[in-house]
């Protein structure tokens, strides 16, 4: 009997060493949304998996939703680039001019309704055109969102012209341009504000994606929901997910190999998909509350990308200040989304 304990409690010691060598890297992902949004969900979550899945279990990622380890959502960026935490999921136009580049995939009618292929769109452009302004950070993926629709508690809007005196919330510089252009003033908030800004009469409406109607539950504080014709968005919002680059730096090379696969050009692509799935189930949701989805009329969609080319336009001029060719960014951008359009 004494040799079965020993020969048991040395079993138990190895198991528990063997665990412990192979959980060998332990990183913290910090982001905005609630552990109940599909960001968290059914993105971050999955690629966490996946990541520890391809490591034979050496990689494991805690993920902290809700900003739960301290800060403001527009503090995300500087809180990984200086190694506060490992990895982030952030909005990018929450730090305004901080990648101007980037923005390109968020300008009206340069992004028009795919996600999927303006994902792979920026894949395939990431070395040439974009890699240069992410400094301090090893990019994951970058991701955009089902685009910005048109929320609005209680006025229906056809045209332009509806738009004019409106408070308007949006979360980044070039939606900001956005509001401007349709004579609207624009409200800057990062989303978790947004519910109460409704309540209150702090705005009339917000340019957001269906999908963030289910966790802050929009249909509640909203009338109507609307968008052009054939899906199409009035823009859309440009994420990343970042780790902090002296983090990256110090891993060996065949760690780095399963976050690259783990982040492959499928997976940016499936982050698409995700989104766009998240999307239809938001719209579903607010329309069984009893909501008003709005589609617009072609005629009426090509009124709002008349009214909105000059948001491009003086995007083309910003960026030129830089030293950015916008207007070759612009062509490029356009050129690649139509290469890698998908059957929605």
């Amino acid at each position: 009997m004494n040799y079965l304990a020993m020969t048991g409690t040395l079993v138990s010691a190895l198991s528990l060493s063997s665990m412990a060598s192979a959980q060998e890297y332990t990183f913290r992902l910090h982001h905005l949304l609630s552990a109940q949004a599909p960001a968290h969900s059914q993105m971050l979550v999955p690629w966490a998996e996946r990541v520890k899945e391809l490591s034979g279990g050496r990689v494991d990622i805690e993920i902290f939703p809700a900003m739960t380890l301290g800060g403001a959502p527009p503090e995300l960026i500087s809180q990984v680039r200086d190694g506060v935490v490992d990895l982030v999921w952030t909005v990018n136009g929450y730090t305004p001019g901080l990648f101007p580049r980037s923005e390109v995939f968020e300008l009206p009618f340069v992004y028009v309704n795919d996600p999927v292929a303006t994902n792979l769109a920026m894949y395939d452009m990431f070395d040439e055109y974009l890699r240069e302004e992410y400094q301090g950070v090893e990019v994951m993926f970058l991701h955009v969102h089902a685009g910005q629709g048109i929320h609005m508690v209680d006025d229906l809007i056809r045209t332009p012209a509806d738009l004019e005196g409106m408070r308007m919330r949006i979360p980044t510089r070039t939606g900001a341009w956005i509001i401007e252009a349709l004579g609207a003033t624009p409200v800057a908030m990062p989303v978790p504000d947004l519910p109460q800004a409704l309540q209150t009469g702090v705005v009339d409406g917000a340019f957001i994606p269906w999908e963030i109607i289910p966790p802050l539950r929009i249909q509640e504080q909203t009338e109507y929901q609307i968008e052009g014709f054939d899906r199409a968005r009035f823009g859309t919002t440009t994420f990343q997910v970042s780790m902090n680059a002296d983090r990256w730096a110090g891993l060996p090379e065949d760690i780095q190999a399963i976050f690259r696969e783990a982040s492959n050009r499928e997976w940016w692509a499936h982050v698409g998909e995700i989104w766009r799935a998240s999307d239809d189930f938001g719209i579903n949701m607010a329309v069984n509350a009893g909501n008003t989805h709005v589609t617009l009329t072609e005629e009426e969609t090509a009124a709002f990308q008349v009214a909105l080319e000059p948001v491009v336009e003086r995007w083309v001029a910003e960026v030129d200040g830089l030293g950015i060719d916008g207007a070759a960014l612009v062509a490029a951008a356009r050129e690649a989304i139509a290469a890698n359009a998908s059957d929605m």
